[in-house]
């Protein structure tokens, strides 16, 4: 068999393997030790162990049980509760409020934790019961809190960022700063949808709430210290005081400590916390590493060289190269999660990027974005099914419908980056310099 068609039939082993059920780490170590030994031969399976346990010594790694131990701490405490409850007392007067609120609260959530269904689950369970009381339909509450939690993975920090810079050797921290603006900006299009919908619908019922002054600084108190930790992470990080892995490191001992000390968090719940991060973060850890061991196959096979071969021979202008990768990376995010496509497919795209000199931080974002709507788009967006679990209530067609006008909105957004990068770029070149 030729390279390419070793490469055909590789990714309709690898896409059926994931896809029947079997965990990601386990799923790439066996297709690839497979191909290796059947295409390969014995030799080939030689450095199996070493680029297995290799890829795992990469300092860079730190960051990433760090940031979920975060993201663990904060979405086991009552955080997000008193975020939206907060905002809300901020926004009722406002046609929408109640659903702005959740959509900030998402930004602001996500801006702690990292994590897309953490951030919808933990908004979630407060804001949609809230909503579905007040007369807000069901549609848009499931699309509100589905879409403004899969910002987890754009807003730093961002545990994608961090497998995107790990793979790609780009700057974590410029990653992270070139996700802050999209990620306003699209936490303002979801709001500016909402107050247009409310505004259609007529929705006033926010304004007949009242809250004092006194009641909306009061309820500022406890989300205060978890704004100050991001400050503290973009400070410290920014300023240059600190490695990304440091950072990780101290907001996450902070984390602890304010979630013991505000909510008054049990030994047992800790206990909980510390679990359930290492759970998580062995199971992405074993997943970089397998990833790891599949790219070497690739490479080892010439499946990569070939496949980027192939695409050079298109010869492709650079907008036609973007739409066919957009339209891959959003075809794959339908299906896959979004560590297994980034760690999948970037073996072969990043040389088809580095010839074409397209900037990689912005790819970054652009890849991201794209991730983020196979996470809330039919069939199999991880976020919807996150909205049934806290919301048994909505129907399963409700969640999918009220998902759609804001997967229209990250698509109209991603065609708006492609034509004005600098929304990405401006932010990481204004702080830290040209690329050199």
């Amino acid at each position: 068999m030729s390279e390419l068609e070793i490469g055909g039939l590789l990714f309709f082993v690898t896409f059926a393997v994931l896809f029947s059920g079997v965990p990601i780490a386990f799923g790439l170590v066996a297709v690839a030790v497979s191909f290796l030994a059947i295409f390969g031969g014995h030799a080939a399976l030689a450095a199996v162990s070493k680029t297995f346990i290799g890829e795992l010594s990469s300092f860079a790694l730190l960051t990433l049980p760090m940031f979920v131990v975060l993201g663990a701490a904060i979405g086991m405490s009552r955080a997000g509760k008193d975020i939206f409850e907060s905002l809300h007392r901020w926004l009722h007067r406002v046609p929408g409020g109640l659903v702005i609120a959740n959509i900030f609260a998402c930004g602001l959530f996500s801006a702690m934790c990292g994590s897309s269904p953490a951030t919808a689950a933990a908004i979630g369970k407060a804001g949609i019961p809230e909503m579905l009381k007040r007369g807000v339909s069901a549609r848009l509450a499931a699309g509100a809190i589905a879409a403004g939690g899969s910002l987890g993975i754009l807003i730093p920090p961002s545990i994608t960022f961090i497998i995107y810079g790990i793979v790609t050797e780009t700057s974590i921290g410029r990653l992270f700063l070139a996700g802050v603006v999209p990620g306003v900006l699209l936490v303002l299009l979801f709001s500016l949808y909402a107050w247009v919908v409310s505004v259609r619908s007529q929705d006033r019922a926010m304004q007949e709430e009242q809250f004092t002054l006194r009641e909306k600084v009061s309820g500022l108190a406890r989300t205060l210290p978890f704004l100050m930790i991001i400050i503290a992470v973009t400070v410290v990080m920014y300023g240059g005081f600190a490695t990304p892995s440091e950072v990780a490191a101290i907001a996450a001992f902070l984390a602890l400590i304010l979630v013991a000390v505000i909510y008054r968090t049990r030994l047992a719940d800790l206990w909980s916390i510390m679990r359930d991060a290492t759970r998580e973060s062995s199971m992405i850890l074993m997943i970089v590493a397998a990833a790891a061991l599949y790219s070497y196959m690739m490479s080892y096979l010439y499946v990569t060289q070939s496949v980027a071969d192939w695409m050079f021979s298109w010869n492709l202008g650079t907008w036609q190269l973007i739409l066919v990768l957009n339209v891959f990376l959003l075809l794959a995010g339908f299906f896959m999660p979004a560590v297994a496509i980034i760690l999948m497919s970037m073996p072969f795209i990043l040389p088809v990027l580095t010839q074409n000199h397209i900037d990689l931080v912005w790819f970054g974002v652009i890849l991201t974005i794209n991730l983020e709507i196979g996470l809330i788009h039919p069939p199999v967006g991880l976020n919807i099914f996150v909205i049934r679990g806290v919301a048994p209530e909505i129907p399963l067609r409700d969640v999918m419908w009220g998902v759609l006008p804001f997967v229209a909105i990250m698509m109209l957004f991603i065609a708006l980056l492609t034509v004005f990068p600098q929304i990405a770029t401006w932010l990481p070149t204004a702080l830290m310099g040209p690329v050199l």
